[in-house]
């Protein structure tokens, strides 16, 4: 069976000191899980979804790289905002899996994310 690297994350210190929010992350990944693999580790950050620089992201992600493990969320927007963020790491050596979205993947672009643009533009001649 799999490993799984779970990254619970919540924006501010009062959802962090009192839990609103982790515990159904949990929950979710939980049941996610039954029967579908281990839970290696996890880890939980108090950050908004907006930055980019969040140490517990970069730990789980080495964590997942050093055991071959899965990254595992609960919700793709608990582990970021902005399309850039997430079209990284579907650019990245590590496996991933959104609970609410399974199907957003390194192999597959979630269906909200913009289709790429083509960079190179055809002009017609000017008369």
């Amino acid at each position: 069976m799999p490993q799984f690297v779970a990254y619970y994350r919540v924006s501010t210190d009062k959802q962090g000191l009192t839990g609103l929010g982790m515990e159904a992350q949990r929950e979710a990944v939980a049941r996610f899980l039954t029967g579908k693999g281990d839970l290696a580790a996890s880890f939980v950050e108090v950050e908004s979804g907006r930055r980019d620089n969040r140490p517990q992201l970069h730990a789980a992600l080495n964590e997942c790289r050093k055991r071959r493990a899965v990254l595992v969320i609960a919700k793709l927007d608990r582990l970021a905002r902005n399309v850039h963020f997430i079209s990284g790491l579907m650019n990245s050596d590590v496996e991933f899996v959104a609970v609410d979205m399974p199907s957003a993947n390194r192999q597959r672009k979630p269906p909200h994310l913009p289709e790429p643009q083509n960079r190179i533009t055809h002009h017609s001649p000017k008369c």
